[in-house]
């Protein structure tokens, strides 16, 4: 195998796991529930676990551009893995890659830098970020033929099933959930209905004690 052909085949390879790690990682955010945690694992180790998982895919996705680089079958510029459109050969499906590594890299940046940003700001930027999954995923399908026939193809439809049915099961879960408001109303309706109970039944109480001591007055005085 020659030089340029361990290329070819690592830009590929480096290429299809980026997908999958992507996959992966979005699906998680979309899975998670507002309080940041998945059943059965706690708020931490959901969100290493999303950040690991982000950190790996963009470092798979760097070897794919430098491997893609590399390969001098064509001739593609280091720049335009980071600048959109800034390379002659296969201009938009390279554009496309490029945008999504830099969702990506503003989505990894911006977590790290949580705790020291505007919450608005960075919950913009991160919801934003996730438009990097279909951007990539155009890129994969139009700048590779392989994924375009046979089982990567099926795998990357696959990957897209996948991310439809998390879709389809948060927006589901989140129709079952009471909205805020109701959830406070609720609570004002179970603590006006227990106070009423509990007014009723003392003033219950007091009419029976008053009889009770109204029939021993009487029976005192016979």
């Amino acid at each position: 195998m020659s030089g340029t052909t361990a290329f070819w085949y690592a830009s590929r390879a480096t290429g299809i796991v980026a997908l999958l790690l992507l996959t992966a990682v979005l699906v998680l955010g979309i899975l998670v529930n507002r309080q940041g945690r998945l059943p059965g694992l706690p708020r931490f180790a959901v969100t290493s676990l999303h950040r690991n998982l982000s950190l790996l895919a963009v470092a798979f996705i760097a070897m794919h551009v430098f491997t893609a680089v590399l390969d001098t079958y064509v001739s593609i510029p280091l720049i335009s893995g980071v600048v959109p459109f800034a390379s002659g050969y296969e201009r938009l499906w390279l554009g496309l890659g490029a945008i999504s590594l830099d969702m990506m890299i503003a989505m990894i940046v911006t977590s790290l830098l949580r705790g020291r940003m505007n919450r608005i700001l960075w919950r913009a930027i991160h919801l934003l970020a996730y438009l990097s999954w279909p951007v990539a995923f155009a890129h994969s399908i139009g700048s590779s033929k392989d994924l375009q026939q046979g089982w990567m193809l099926d795998m990357a439809v696959g990957c897209a099933l996948i991310l439809v049915a998390a879709i389809v099961w948060r927006l589901a879960h989140a129709a079952r959930q009471v909205p805020r408001a109701g959830r406070v109303a609720a609570v004002f309706a179970q603590h006006s209905a227990a106070t009423s109970g509990a007014t009723t039944s003392r003033a219950t109480s007091s009419a029976n004690a008053s009889k009770q001591t109204r029939r021993t007055r009487e029976t005192v005085k016979r």
